[in-house]
């Protein structure tokens, strides 16, 4: 259903988004950055651009006051509107909806080397959402125990996996944009 929805109103949101986007700042709509999938494999993802072009975004993680972030781009990830474009890796079969989040490609392999069962996350595609976003794991992760929780979660959700779960996890994200 979601993947639906995003099909028939994603040309309508890309014009709007991509207009506000080209208004606040020069450069591309989308921000393709590369990223881990399934069994370690990289993948190029698509998100709505939200910082200035700059050359450490493949490398330093953004934080709630980065300079980088513009006035566009804080109102696109405060609705996680910045993610939309994600539902198209859903669409070719990168992404879930529901899965771990993937990582920059120099996270996954700085964290497999310091967080012990890192590795364990990619055995399933990521997702546009997951169980450690909805119960307070996103964002960025200053330390290494931030990354340790986050892996916990999606450990979690894998091991434990059904259906019902994937539901549970959708509504709350749904849920989240009427806090």
């Amino acid at each position: 259903m979601s993947v639906l929805f995003v099909c028939t109103f994603f040309p309508i949101i890309c014009i709007i988004v991509g207009i506000a986007i080209k208004l606040d700042s020069p450069g591309p709509i989308f921000f393709r950055q590369r990223r881990t999938g399934k069994d370690g494999k990289p993948f190029t993802c698509l998100k709505f651009r939200t910082m200035v072009v700059n050359s450490s975004a493949d490398v330093e993680q953004s934080t709630a006051e980065d300079r980088r972030i513009t006035k566009v781009g804080r109102f696109l990830r405060w609705a996680s509107i910045d993610e939309l474009p994600q539902f198209l890796h859903v669409l070719v079969g990168t992404m879930s909806v529901i899965g771990p989040r993937p990582h920059m490609v120099y996270h996954t392999d700085y964290y497999t080397q310091r967080i012990p069962g890192y590795e364990r996350r990619l055995v399933v595609k990521p997702g546009v959402t997951g169980l450690a976003q909805i119960t307070g794991f996103r964002g960025a992760t200053p330390q290494d125990i931030d990354m340790a929780h986050r892996v916990r979660m999606d450990v979690w959700y894998i091991r434990h996996w059904s259906f019902g779960l994937d539901l549970y996890i959708f509504f709350k994200t749904i849920g989240k944009f009427w806090e």
